[in-house]
C-alpha cells in the first residue's frame, strides 16, 4: 500500500522532459542577463554587425531607476493653505494640488518616479514632493509652486500662413544641398565602400546611423515605398536612384526576405450604444438595444448586400463613404475580440455580431494574405519641410472660459440612468461666456486643459444657457473623482507654501548605492560559499539556482521599473535569505530520506514533495506581511514591501522549478555517481522484502 501511494503522489519525470526544462532554465537564465546587462551584448553584437553587415538590432541600455536616496534629487515638503475652503471640500481640493503637482514634475522636470503624497499634520494639510535626479532645485520650486492654470478650449479652424519670398528660398536651397549629399553617399557606395560606413558618415537617421543603417523588418504597410522597391531588387543590393519621399531621401540596401504575418482584409458594420467608446453622445441606444439590431443585420447580411447595409446602418464616421472597408490589418492592430472572431474564419464568411468597446459589429472577411517582409537598411538625409518653417496651428485656441468663472465641479449621478458623471457649474460671467462657446460649437468638441495637457474632450450636445453643465461619458466611480479634482484644482486653486527642503546630493547617493551593493555581494558569496561547503554538489547547484534567481530579480526589477531604494535592496537582500531557505529544507530532507536507506532518485522527489509545505507557509507569510506594508506603508515601507514581495513569488518559483530541474538533471546524466556524487553518504543496504514507506 505504501509503494502505490508513493508512486501516485509524485511524478515520474523522463530524460527528454528533464533535458527539455533544463534547456529552457538555461534560456531563461540568459534572456534574464541580456536585460540585466544589455551593454555586453551590444559590443558583440556591434562587433558582428561590422564583420558582416548582418544589422542586429542594439537592445535597449536603459539603468535601473533609484531613488531618492541612491540617485540624489531633492525633498519638499509644502503646506496647502486651505482656509478659503470650505472644511468638507479641504481633503478633495489637496488631492488635486497633489495630482497637479505630479503631473507637472512627469512632464515639466521628466522625473520618472517621482514621490508625490499628502498627509496631515493636526489640521494642517501638507504635500511631500521627491524628485530622484533633479539638481536645479529651484527650477523645481518654481514649477511646483505656480498656480494651476484651467482652461477651455474650441477647434482651431484657422489654416496656417503661406510660406514668404525668403522662407521658400531657404527651402529649395536647403533640399538642393540634400539631394547633393545623399548622390555623394551614393557615388562612394559605387566605389566599393562598406554601406555601414556610408551610413555612419552621411546618414541623419540617429536611431540606425551607427548601426548600419538597419531598419529591420519591414512590411508593406509599415513602409509602402521601401518595400515596393525591395519586392523587385535581389539581396545585397541598395538603390541605384534615391527614393525621394516628403521628409526626405533614402538609399535603401535589401539583405533577405522572410515570411510574414498573416493579414486579413475586411469590412464590418458597427452598431454602437450608449456609453461604448467613440459613440456618439446623442445616441438613445441601450446596449440590449444594440445587440438586437445587429442579430437582426447579421441575419439578413450577404455578400452581394452588405456595402449597401453598411450605408443603411453603421454609426462608424465615414463608414457609408467606403463600404465599411477596413483594408488589410495584422491580428495585432485590432482589438482581440474583432480579431478574434474574423482570423481562422473562410473568406467570404460573415460573422457577428462581435462585441467590442466600441459596440457590435458584423464584419464580411474579404481575403487573406501572406506577404514576405524584407530586412533592409537606409542612408538617409532629411529635407526641410514647410511645417519646419510654418509650423501648424494649435489643435485648439482659447476661448476666454477658464477656471476662474468655473465656481465648482463635483461627481453626481443621472437620476434617470444612473450613469456616473461630472458636473460643472459657472458664475455669471462664465455661463455667459460658456453660453457662447456651447452655441457655436454644438456636435463639436470643446476640451478643458489644465496645465497646458488635456484633461477632457466632451462633445457639445446643445447649446447650454444656464451656467450649469454636465460630463457624461464610460465614467466609473474613481475616473470621475480624479476629474472633478482636476478641475477643483483650477477652479479653486489652493496656494502651496514651501516649509522645508533640502538637496540630496548625488555622491552620498552614489556612495549608499556602492556600500549597499558590496554588502549585497559580501552576504550573497558568504551563503554560496556555506552552500558548497556544507552541502557539496547539491550546494553547488543552489548557488547556480541563486544566480539565476538573483538575474531574474533584476530582470524583473527593469521590466515593471521598479525604483530601488536602500530599503528596497534590504528587501531583495532578505528576499535571497527566503530563497536560501528553501533550499536548505529540500537538502535537509533530503539527507533524511538518505539515511532512511533510499535510493537517491526516490529519496530526491520524497524529499521535494515533503519540503513543499514548509516551503509554501514560510513564503505565503512573507507574501502576506508584503501585503499589509503596501497597503498601510507609504514611502520607502512600500519600496521596501514591494520588492520583498517580488522576491518572495520569484524565490518561490525557483524553489519549486529552477531547483529540482538542476538537481534532475544531474541525476539523470550522472546515475552511477549516486549517493557519493550528492551528500558523500553511502546509505546502508535496503532489504528488499521490506516495503519503502
Amino acid at each position: 500500500m505504501g509503494q502505490k501511494y508513493r508512486q501516485t503522489r509524485i511524478k515520474q519525470f523522463t530524460r527528454r522532459e528533464i533535458t527539455l526544462r533544463t534547456f529552457g532554465t538555461l534560456v531563461l537564465f540568459v534572456l534574464c542577463a541580456l536585460i540585466v546587462l544589455p551593454s555586453y551584448a551590444n559590443r558583440v553584437f556591434s562587433s558582428i554587425n561590422k564583420s558582416t553587415n548582418i544589422g542586429l538590432p542594439m537592445l535597449p541600455d536603459k539603468g535601473f531607476n533609484l531613488g531618492l536616496d541612491l540617485q540624489g534629487g531633492a525633498h519638499l515638503i509644502y503646506e496647502a493653505k486651505t482656509d478659503q475652503v470650505t472644511s468638507t471640500d479641504k481633503a478633495g481640493s489637496v488631492e488635486g494640488v497633489r495630482d497637479v503637482i505630479e503631473r507637472r514634475v512627469r512632464g515639466g522636470l521628466g522625473v520618472a518616479e517621482p514621490l508625490v503624497q499628502t498627509t496631515r499634520v493636526g489640521s494642517a494639510y501638507r504635500i511631500i514632493v521627491e524628485l530622484p535626479g533633479v539638481t536645479d532645485v529651484n527650477t523645481a520650486i518654481k514649477m511646483i509652486g505656480e498656480t494651476p492654470v484651467l482652461e477651455f478650449k474650441e477647434a482651431n479652424t484657422e489654416p496656417p500662413r503661406s510660406l514668404t519670398t525668403e522662407e521658400q528660398k531657404q527651402l529649395k536651397e536647403y533640399n538642393l544641398a540634400a539631394d547633393k549629399k545623399a548622390a555623394s553617399a551614393l557615388a562612394d557606395l559605387r566605389r566599393g565602400k562598406e554601406f555601414a560606413e556610408v551610413a555612419a558618415t552621411y546618414s541623419e537617421d540617429e536611431k540606425s546611423k551607427n548601426n548600419g543603417g538597419d531598419l529591420g523588418f519591414i512590411t508593406q504597410v509599415s513602409h509602402p515605398e521601401f518595400y515596393a522597391w525591395a519586392s523587385t531588387h535581389n539581396d545585397n543590393t541598395y538603390s541605384a536612384t534615391p527614393i525621394k519621399l516628403a521628409d526626405g531621401v533614402s538609399i535603401i540596401k535589401r539583405f533577405f526576405e522572410q515570411p510574414g504575418k498573416k493579414e486579413v482584409s475586411a469590412a464590418h458594420i458597427l452598431i454602437c450604444y450608449q456609453g461604448a467608446t467613440g459613440c456618439d453622445p446623442a445616441t438613445t441606444k441601450t446596449k440590449d438595444q444594440a445587440k438586437t439590431d445587429a442579430i437582426n443585420i447579421k441575419n439578413q447580411a450577404t455578400v452581394q448586400n452588405f456595402a449597401d447595409l453598411v450605408k443603411q446602418f453603421s454609426t462608424e464616421p465615414g463608414a457609408a463613404a467606403r463600404g465599411g472597408e477596413l483594408g488589410f490589418f495584422t491580428k495585432e492592430t485590432m482589438v482581440p475580440e474583432f480579431a478574434n472572431a474574423v482570423w481562422d474564419v473562410p473568406a467570404g464568411s460573415i460573422v457577428g455580431p462581435v462585441e467590442t468597446q466600441f459596440g457590435y459589429h458584423i464584419i464580411y472577411k474579404k481575403a487573406e494574405q501572406v506577404l514576405p517582409e524584407y530586412k533592409v537598411a537606409r542612408i538617409f538625409v532629411k529635407y526641410l519641410q514647410t511645417t519646419d518653417l510654418v509650423p501648424l496651428a494649435d489643435e485648439w485656441k482659447p476661448t476666454g472660459l477658464s477656471g476662474k468663472q468655473l465656481a465648482k465641479a463635483e461627481v453626481t449621478e443621472d437620476t434617470r440612468t444612473g450613469q456616473i458623471q461630472v458636473s460643472l457649474n459657472f458664475d455669471s460671467d462664465g455661463a455667459k461666456l460658456f453660453a457662447d462657446i456651447t452655441t457655436r460649437n454644438v456636435n463639436k468638441e470643446v476640451a478643458i486643459f489644465l496645465d497646458g495637457a488635456p484633461i477632457s474632450v466632451p462633445r457639445v450636445n446643445e447649446p447650454i444657457l444656464s451656467g450649469s453643465a454636465v460630463i457624461s461619458g464610460s465614467f466609473n466611480l474613481q475616473d470621475a473623482k480624479l476629474l472633478a479634482q482636476r478641475l477643483n484644482s483650477g477652479a479653486l486653486p489652493v496656494p502651496v507654501e514651501l516649509i522645508s527642503q533640502e538637496k540630496v546630493d548625488a555622491t552620498l547617493g552614489q556612495g549608499s548605492l556602492t556600500k549597499s551593493f558590496k554588502a549585497g555581494l559580501v552576504g550573497l558569496l558568504l551563503v554560496m560559499i556555506f552552500m558548497v561547503l556544507y552541502y557539496r554538489l547539491p550546494g553547488l547547484l543552489s548557488v547556480i539556482s541563486l544566480l539565476i534567481y538573483a538575474a531574474l530579480n533584476l530582470a524583473i526589477f527593469k521590466l515593471i521599473g521598479v525604483t530601488l531604494t536602500l530599503a528596497g535592496i534590504a528587501g531583495f537582500i532578505l528576499s535571497i535569505g527566503m530563497a536560501v531557505d528553501a533550499n536548505v529544507l529540500q537538502f535537509e530532507r533530503l539527507k533524511e530520506e538518505l539515511r532512511l536507506g533510499k535510493n537517491l532518485k526516490s529519496a530526491m522527489e520524497e524529499a521535494f514533495w515533503r519540503a513543499w509545505p514548509s516551503i509554501r507557509d514560510s513564503h505565503v507569510t512573507g507574501l502576506i506581511s508584503c501585503v499589509l506594508l503596501i497597503w498601510f506603508g507609504s514611502g520607502f515601507i512600500q519600496g521596501f514591501a514591494v520588492i520583498l514581495g517580488i522576491g518572495t513569488l520569484v524565490s518561490l518559483f525557483t524553489a519549486i522549478s529552477i531547483t529540482r530541474t538542476i538537481v534532475r538533471f544531474i541525476f539523470y546524466y550522472f546515475p552511477e555517481k549516486g549517493n557519493r556524487l550528492f551528500l558523500g553518504y553511502t546509505p546502508p543496504p535496503v532489504n528488499s522484502n521490506q516495503p519503502e514507506l
